[in-house]
């Protein structure tokens, strides 16, 4: 669910110091996108929103939930947005956190 080394890089990469900022500032932005996508409004903007999640999501290692929003980008890419499972997304993105909240201290 979590790919720890690449979580090791990201925190090599923007110092140990730094790592707790940017893991606020990663979950601080994913959250507003996730609440957006849980209003279950029009998705004319799914595509674009599923390929910011993923983006972050890959910065941080969330590799499960980079794989379910590069699905569903692909799905809203070729017009199939209404196809695409965003509770599944959502749901995924709540184990994924969870699992990095309480698995963090021990890879730092």
């Amino acid at each position: 669910m979590i790919h720890w080394s690449r979580v090791n890089e990201l925190r090599d990469e923007v110092g140990a110091e730094d790592f707790r900022e940017v893991v606020d500032l990663f979950l601080e932005e994913v959250e507003e996108v996730i609440e957006r996508l849980r209003k279950d409004g029009p998705r004319d903007a799914l595509e674009q929103d599923l390929h910011f999640l993923k983006g972050s999501a890959l910065s941080l290692g969330f590799e499960s939930f980079s794989t379910l929003c590069q699905d569903g980008e692909r799905q809203s890419a070729s017009g199939a947005a209404d196809t695409v499972d965003i509770d599944a997304i959502i749901n995924n993105y709540e184990q994924s956190k969870s699992v990095f909240l309480h698995e963090l201290p021990q890879h730092s």
